[in-house]
């Protein structure tokens, strides 16, 4: 699992206030472009000067302002990345070049509790991630092909929200927009028309639906009306033309009603874009309620497979996420997807003479630490 977040060494700090730069290695940028660049060094050496940080593989004890030493955990950061570097000598990064997949967290607040929620949520006011995920979009790659937004919920922004899908739409037409929400607020027509005018092509809310049963739903979420709420808010996005996507976390609370749940959709919602199946990380609240919502995918394998053949018979886009090969029957393989995000996706000791190891999508660090299934076997 790479670390995002941590200290660094540094010396002469002279940034004002936490600050966004770009890591780059090419030490002859233009002038007019080294301020928004962090240079990436692997060796001692002079260093040219104009940059907005130095940061040394190396412990290199040289003279110039916002000079710092990396730790072996930040081994995989490399040239485009984004960071951000503050006068306390912590450093965050928030884009990853070469990762599949990037998140940018908008708030921790919410109004769901969900049991196995892996961004429990705060009552704090941390507003400023919106201003800085307004910064970040003006410096994120334009060629990036998918960039998510996530909470927390992050409609809870109101029209801070749209303001920022209608600048991600200006800097990055053609990137893929994921947002996760919780889908309440579009209960209200005119907020989903605000959404419509954004204009963004590409533009997906992500929406869960844990059950066709709406106590069973709610109580997942701990909020009561949510369920109500959500499907109202899937309907009025699809009366405005917004493409939705449907998601499902299979646990012991949501795996009874896992095919009646995709029933439900193929005949009331089966004009969505897209359903997620997605298998159980196990972070955030979920470890404190593992004993309420662990089960062995092994398991409910037959259930995935009846859910997911009632959606493709309806023609409902749908892919099987979070889940390993082995623990599957082969009639989801068509529906199966390696989706965890790189930076916390791991491989445990039966996978190492896996021969189709390349193919699955493994494990969730937290997996690995926490529990996962006791039906995992190399395929030979």
């Amino acid at each position: 699992m790479l670390k995002l977040h941590g200290n660094i060494s540094g010396s002469r700090i002279g940034l004002p206030r936490p600050t966004l730069l770009t890591l780059t290695e090419n030490t002859i940028l233009p002038d007019r472009l080294k301020k928004g660049h962090a240079l990436l060094s692997s060796v001692s050496r002079p260093k040219p000067s104009g940059f907005g940080a130095y940061l040394d593989r190396v412990d290199d004890s040289g003279n110039l302002a916002n000079q710092f030493t990396l730790g072996q955990e930040f081994d995989y950061l490399a040239g485009g990345d984004i960071v951000r570097i503050d006068p306390r000598g912590k450093l965050a990064c928030l884009y990853r070049r070469n990762a599949n997949y990037n998140t940018i967290l908008l708030t921790e607040q919410c109004n769901h509790y969900c049991l196995m929620c892996s961004q429990p949520p705060k009552e704090v006011d941390d507003s400023w991630l919106l201003g800085q995920a307004m910064q970040l979009l003006e410096m994120i790659p334009r060629d990036t092909k998918i960039l998510g937004f996530s909470g927390g919920e992050p409609t809870l922004y109101g029209d801070g929200l749209v303001d920022l899908l209608r600048k991600a739409k200006n800097y990055l037409p053609t990137t893929m927009l994921d947002v996760l929400t919780n889908g309440r607020a579009f209960k209200s027509i005119e907020y989903c028309e605000k959404m419509q005018q954004v204009g963004h092509d590409t533009l997906m809310f992500a929406i869960p639906l844990y059950s066709d049963d709406p106590v069973t739903h709610d109580y997942v979420v701990q909020s009561e009306g949510a369920y109500d709420e959500a499907i109202a808010g899937i309907l009025n996005l699809k009366s405005c033309g917004q493409k939705v996507e449907i998601r499902i976390v299979i646990h012991k609370q949501t795996v009874d009603r896992l095919v009646s749940t995709c029933e439900f959709i193929s005949r009331n919602l089966l004009f969505v874009d897209h359903v997620a199946l997605m298998g159980l990380e196990i972070t955030g609240f979920t470890r404190a309620n593992l004993q309420q919502l662990w089960i062995d995918p092994h398991d409910y394998k037959d259930q995935l497979s009846q859910a997911t053949e009632i959606l493709n018979r309806r023609g409902i886009p749908t892919s099987v996420y979070n889940h390993q090969l082995c623990v599957i029957n082969d009639d989801v393989l068509e529906n199966y997807k390696r989706s965890i995000s790189s930076w916390k996706n791991e491989y445990v000791a039966e996978c190492d003479s896996c021969l189709r190891r390349s193919e699955c999508g493994g494990f969730f660090s937290s997996s690995k630490m926490y529990r996962f299934s006791d039906h995992i076997q190399p395929f030979q």
